[in-house]
C-alpha cells in the first residue's frame, strides 16, 4: 500500500471512530425521532458546503456565537457546526450538545476591492493609510477572534481603530468589500471563491496565521436522532470530505 493510500485509510478509520463515538453517545441518551431532514445550525462560512453534504437539511447560517446562543435558548436543532471549538466546547460543558468532533480547517486572508482605491498591497499597509475603511466582525464572532489574533501577532492591533463596520458574520465582511463599501477586510480563504472577480486577495506571513478548526456536535436532545446521526456520518465520511475539499477547506490532522 502506498503512503497516500495509507493516509487515506487512516483518515477514513479515524472519521469512522469519531462517528461511532458520537452516535453511541447520542443513542445512549435517547431522543425523539421525527422522521425528517436534519435541522443544522452552521457557521456562515459553510453556506456552500452544507447543501452538498445533505441537500435536504434544514439549515440556518450565521455567526457561530449567535447560533450557540440560539441553542442555549432552546431553539430546536439536530447538529451544530461551529467555526471555532470555543463554542462547541462551551455548549458541551453546559450540556447543550454531545461531545464535539473536528471536521475541517481553514485559513485567513485579507481582501480588498478589485479597484483597490486605498492602494493596499500588504497587511502592513493597513497602518499606513490614515483614511482606510476597515470592516471586521465583532470580537465574539470566530472570524473576528481570528482577525484580532492575526493583528496581534503582527503588532497591528491599532488598525482596528479604522473599523467602519462590525459585521455579525464573515459573509457581511465579504459583501462590504466586494461592493466597495470598505477598503479591506479579513475573511476565510474559502469565502473568496464566490467574489473572486470583484476582490483581490492579500496573504500574510505564516507566523501570523491562526489555527482555524471547525467542530460539529449533535444536540443533547436532537429533534431527530436518526437525521442527526445520518448528517454527521455524511459530513465525516468520504462525500463530506469531498465537499469540504471542493470548497477549499482542509481536513484536521
Amino acid at each position: 500500500m502506498s503512503g497516500a493510500a495509507r493516509s487515506l485509510a487512516v483518515l477514513a478509520f479515524v472519521a469512522s471512530l469519531a462517528v461511532l463515538a458520537v452516535v453511541v453517545a447520542v443513542s445512549s441518551a435517547g431522543a425523539r425521532v421525527t422522521d425528517g431532514p436534519a435541522t443544522v445550525l452552521a457557521a456562515a462560512s459553510l453556506t456552500e458546503v452544507v447543501p452538498r453534504v445533505d441537500p435536504t437539511a434544514r439549515s440556518s447560517f450565521g455567526g457561530s456565537n449567535q447560533l450557540a446562543q440560539q441553542a442555549r435558548q432552546g431553539f430546536p436543532f439536530d447538529v451544530y457546526l461551529s467555526a471555532s471549538p470555543q463554542y462547541t466546547r462551551a455548549l458541551f460543558s453546559e450540556g447543550v450538545v454531545r461531545k464535539p468532533v473536528a471536521f475541517a480547517t481553514n485559513s485567513l486572508v485579507l481582501i480588498v476591492p478589485r479597484r483597490n482605491p486605498a492602494r493596499v498591497t500588504s497587511v502592513a499597509d493597513l497602518a499606513k493609510r490614515p483614511k482606510l475603511r476597515l470592516v471586521v466582525a465583532g470580537p465574539r464572532v470566530p472570524i473576528g477572534l481570528y482577525t484580532r489574533e492575526v493583528l496581534k501577532r503582527l503588532g497591528l492591533l491599532k488598525v482596528l481603530r479604522k473599523t467602519v463596520s462590525l459585521e455579525p458574520d464573515v459573509k457581511g465582511i465579504v459583501g462590504k468589500v466586494a461592493l466597495g463599501e470598505a477598503d479591506a477586510g479579513f475573511v476565510y480563504a474559502t469565502d473568496v471563491r464566490s467574489v473572486a472577480g470583484t476582490v483581490r486577495v492579500i496573504r500574510f506571513p505564516r507566523k501570523a496565521q491562526p489555527t482555524v478548526v471547525y467542530e460539529a456536535a449533535i444536540a443533547a436532545r436532537p429533534r431527530d436522532l436518526e437525521a442527526a446521526q445520518a448528517f454527521l456520518i455524511a459530513l465525516l465520511g468520504s462525500d463530506g470530505r469531498r465537499a469540504l475539499r471542493a470548497a477549499g477547506f482542509g481536513l484536521p490532522a
